[in-house]
């Protein structure tokens, strides 16, 4: 019986996979082939690539039980609320949608195109970043901008990192023991894109990544929120161009421009050594996750858990720690050894406290294969 899924990832010069039963969750093969069509590298294009990771695979890989591939691609505009078998329309969708995501798109549609010829029997599902939090009210999503952007040139809320949200926020109904129809969250992924999401009920009722991954959270090396007239300012006082604005809200700010380096553990080593700019570090990208959490608590009405996952949600236990001590308005109350000893799925407060920390480790592949064998099985 065909049972197995092929997860990938394609990027622009790498492509990631995992062969997951999604059944179970077990992983029967994984890897990554890295340097696509750079100058010197044996891999000139994605097929080659596929190619690569199928001699990896081996007989691990047979077409005869392969139930389906699952890409991830990362923006699905407002077209696509949840997996799609693809097919011509919605391939050219995923390219019309490139505007909005030209680092990723364009990448994933090599992958698609790389494991339809390939796999011209096997069903290919798309799994989008943006899918969850199509569940978002208009209140949520909409920019207050003139109807000719938000029509002409889809310009609203999008949201990602949504695969992560979804499992994350499924996982953690089952830790509280609740059906997820009954929960109220707010998930923090928090690596080195960050982002927020509340979510009610199992469904993103609001998030901070917005048109682009770049609003929200600090990040490693992206701003989150800043003043939208800042391009203009430094058009006129520096005479740099949107571009280069850009590019060094997006490469050259968040904790990289606060603490000089973009890696949370070693901004976190010099924070616990008494460097300065390190605590500001922390106490900016700390700040910015209280004043989502009030929102977002108030949004929900509210708030059963806060859920940390990604690289810092995950390992980060001072960022973890300074966290818990904003949110005494919430009642929260730190187990300080589960926090700084323990490891895996579980709560990092007591049983007294009034609302719960979970840290729940995210497994996006997993997320992708279930929904695409769900899709296909269904």
């Amino acid at each position: 019986m065909s049972d197995l899924v092929l997860v990938i990832n394609a990027g622009s010069s790498s492509l990631k996979y995992q062969l997951i039963d999604p059944t179970d969750g077990s992983v029967h093969a994984k890897g990554l082939v890295e340097r696509i069509g750079e100058a010197g590298s044996d891999v000139p294009d994605h097929e080659a690539a596929l190619r690569h990771a199928l001699d990896d695979m081996g007989d691990r890989l047979d077409p005869a039980h392969l139930l389906a591939i699952g890409h991830r691609v990362v923006h699905g505009g407002a077209e696509f609320s949840g997996a799609t078998l693809i097919d011509a329309r919605v391939r050219d969708i995923i390219e019309e949608l490139s505007p909005l995501a030209p680092l990723h798109n364009p990448a994933h549609l090599h992958g698609i195109d790389a494991t339809l010829e390939l796999f011209p029997g096997i069903p290919q599902v798309a799994v989008f970043d943006t899918a969850f939090h199509q569940t978002m009210p208009a209140s949520a999503y909409t920019y207050a901008v003139p109807l000719r952007w938000r029509v002409d040139y889809k310009i609203r809320r999008y949201g990602f990192h949504g695969t992560s949200h979804a499992y994350v926020s499924r996982r953690a109904a089952e830790l509280l023991g609740r059906p997820l129809e009954e929960t109220a969250l707010v998930v923090l992924h928090l690596g080195n894109g960050c982002s927020a999401t509340a979510v009610s009920g199992g469904r993103s009722i609001d998030t901070s990544m917005g048109l682009t991954p770049l609003e929200g959270l600090v990040m490693g090396t992206r701003s989150g929120d800043v003043d939208p007239s800042l391009s203009s300012y430094l058009l006129r006082v520096a005479g740099l161009d949107a571009a280069a604005v850009d590019r060094m809200l997006n490469k050259e700010s968040g904790l990289h421009a606060l603490a000089g380096v973009n890696d949370a553990r070693t901004v976190t080593e010099r924070y616990l050594e008494g460097d300065e700019q390190a605590r500001l570090a922390l106490d900016v990208m700390v700040h910015r996750l209280v004043k989502y959490i009030g929102a977002y608590a108030a949004e929900l009405g509210r708030l059963d858990a806060v859920v940390l996952t990604g690289g810092i949600g995950e390992h980060g236990s001072v960022v973890r720690g300074m966290l818990a001590e904003r949110l005494g308005l919430f009642g929260v109350v730190l187990d300080g050894d589960a926090n700084e000893h323990g490891t895996g799925e579980r709560f990092i407060t007591t049983p007294e406290s009034g609302t719960a920390m979970l840290v729940i480790p995210t497994n996006e592949e997993l997320e992708i294969a279930t929904e695409t064998a769900e899709l296909v099985r269904g």
